[in-house]
């Protein structure tokens, strides 16, 4: 019996010395948005660009099968969002027309009146391109945190799957507008063949085309910051955009300027590679989210890699290379709520929770020792080993690397497991007491009330920590917190209320040992 003692105290100290191991210094458990301070974001994704640029494609899409098929139509009219309509064609290749469309443009209903084939997108059809983009607007922001360095990030959809809103909780971020430019560029990369430009009004380019912009080609903006500004005549087709990217990194120029290098999937590459042999002697604009920022003149023939140069500076080059990497946003996000939270409010918030805890074990000691004597100083030795607990497992879900952040609902959450941990051993010692006044000795009225208030504690502990997970599943970063230490705390009274308050009885009561009266 007293080896069997022995060995419950040497796991005792085991688990508790490996708790204060883990959980010392505290300072090493990172702290959520409300604690830490940082930022609060809330996005909503522009999914009607997505339905546009869907628009876009289906009509170059449509341009190739005509002339594939050797169809002529002279005109493409965009209408009312989700609707084009197709007309000036020959009536005799109506039919042509029809079995081309009920063939390739299956997403789309059409109907022909006056001559005029008009094309709408199908609701299906529409709300899948709307849920696919703000998914991938999800993972694209997800990535871009990552990159960036954020501590314990919170990037999740609102509003259900069909929700179009993005909540972003950077927790310690030290730079809110640099990581807000960073978030929200949509990073749509292009290199287009310049025929015109630059020049300082747009009437200027158009001398050569009759004073109307083509249709193949298109006028943008030159970005004033890595140009000398002005506008240029491009061709309206990418030859190649960002997706053509098969890698990115930190470059030089022949100033020795900071640029973005760049390597070409092989597909990429043979569209660049033709691009630049058939115009030597030509300027090509580089043009990220519709400015241009150089528009360098083609010297040679250039294939798989090359530079994006312009007036960057180290960081801005950085930042490129981030949102490049992560990929192009599929549409443009709108901010709805931007909050920044101080570090001193966070400062505040956690001297207050510490206070919180401080005066909760406090009335807790003052009470369970007015109340039950001797046996509430054994629950308060349990409670203290709780606690630590709590803090080496937090400390251990950092060592691990597992997404864990401390926030005020935490604290929250340990203040509500000093309770529930006391809860625990006063169904034990209430059960002690009635067996005591029926009659049993105190060694067999500690053994009957621990194994009969036992069913008790886990049934009320197994509802809690199922409570708990739907917490972590659905809830914020906040929400989240105070989930997490309500499961540690939970799982630790267990432990502590019946394991370690049992092994304290069994030391100050031993069973062999008569024992004539307990202080409870």
């Amino acid at each position: 019996m007293r080896k069997n003692l022995l060995a419950k105290v040497i796991l005792v100290l085991v688990v508790m010395g490996t708790a204060f191991i883990l959980g010392w210094p505290p300072k090493k458990i990172p702290l959520g948005l409300d604690l830490a301070g940082g930022m609060h974001l809330v996005f909503q994704v522009q999914t009607d660009d997505a339905i546009e640029i869907y628009v876009d494609q289906t009509i170059g899409r449509l341009k190739e099968l005509l002339a594939r098929k050797k169809i002529t139509v002279r005109s493409f009219t965009k209408k009312q969002l989700g609707r084009f309509a197709l007309t000036e064609f020959s009536p005799d290749d109506e039919g042509k027309i029809r079995d081309l469309l009920d063939e390739y443009l299956r997403d789309w209903d059409y109907g022909l009146t006056a001559g005029a084939v008009n094309l709408t997108l199908k609701h299906a059809a529409e709300r899948t391109i709307r849920t696919e983009t703000v998914d991938q607007a999800l993972a694209t922001i997800n990535n871009r945190v990552d990159l960036f360095g954020v501590s314990e990030p919170t990037i999740q959809r609102q509003g259900g799957t069909e929700g179009d809103r993005i909540v972003v909780e950077l927790p310690g971020i030290s730079n809110p507008e640099r990581a807000m430019n960073l978030i929200r560029t949509t990073a749509l990369l292009e290199w287009k063949l310049v025929h015109a430009g630059p020049a300082a009004e747009e009437s200027a380019l158009l001398q050569n085309f009759g004073s109307r912009i083509p249709e193949d080609m298109e006028i943008v903006k030159g970005d004033p910051k890595k140009t000398e500004g002005g506008f240029y005549l491009v061709s309206r087709i990418a030859t190649i955009t960002g997706q053509d990217l098969s890698s990115v990194h930190l470059d030089r120029d022949e100033m020795d300027n900071p640029a973005v290098g760049f390597e070409l999937k092989p597909d990429g590459a043979a569209r660049f590679g033709r691009l630049t042999g058939e115009n030597i002697g030509k300027p090509v604009a580089i043009i990220l989210d519709g400015k241009v920022q150089s528009a360098p003149t083609i010297q040679d023939r250039i294939s798989d890699r090359g530079i994006i140069r312009g007036r960057f500076s180290i960081e801005e080059v950085r930042d490129l290379i981030v949102t490049l990497k992560s990929g192009a946003l599929p549409a443009s996000i709108k901010i709805l709520e931007n909050r920044t939270i101080g570090p001193s409010l966070g400062a505040d918030s956690i001297r207050r929770g510490l206070i919180a805890i401080l005066a909760s074990f406090l009335i807790t000691l003052v009470f369970m020792v007015f109340y039950y004597r001797g046996a509430g100083i054994n629950a308060l030795v349990a409670l203290l080993f709780n606690l630590v607990i709590i803090v080496g497992t937090l400390g251990a879900l950092v060592i691990m690397k597992i997404p864990v952040s401390l926030t005020l609902p935490g604290i929250a959450g340990i203040i509500l497991t000093i309770g529930m941990s006391v809860d625990a051993n006063v169904l034990i010692f209430e059960r002690i007491r009635e067996e005591l006044k029926s009659g049993r000795s105190v060694p067999s009225s500690i053994g009957f009330g621990f194994s009969r208030a036992l069913s008790a504690i886990i049934d009320s502990n197994v509802t809690t920590v199922i409570a708990a997970f739907f917490l972590i599943q659905w809830g914020t970063g906040p929400i989240k917190g105070f989930a997490v230490t309500l499961i540690i705390g939970v799982l630790a009274s267990l432990f502590t209320a019946v394991f370690v308050s049992r092994l304290i009885f069994d030391l100050v009561v031993p069973r062999h040992r008569k024992t004539e009266k307990l202080s409870i």
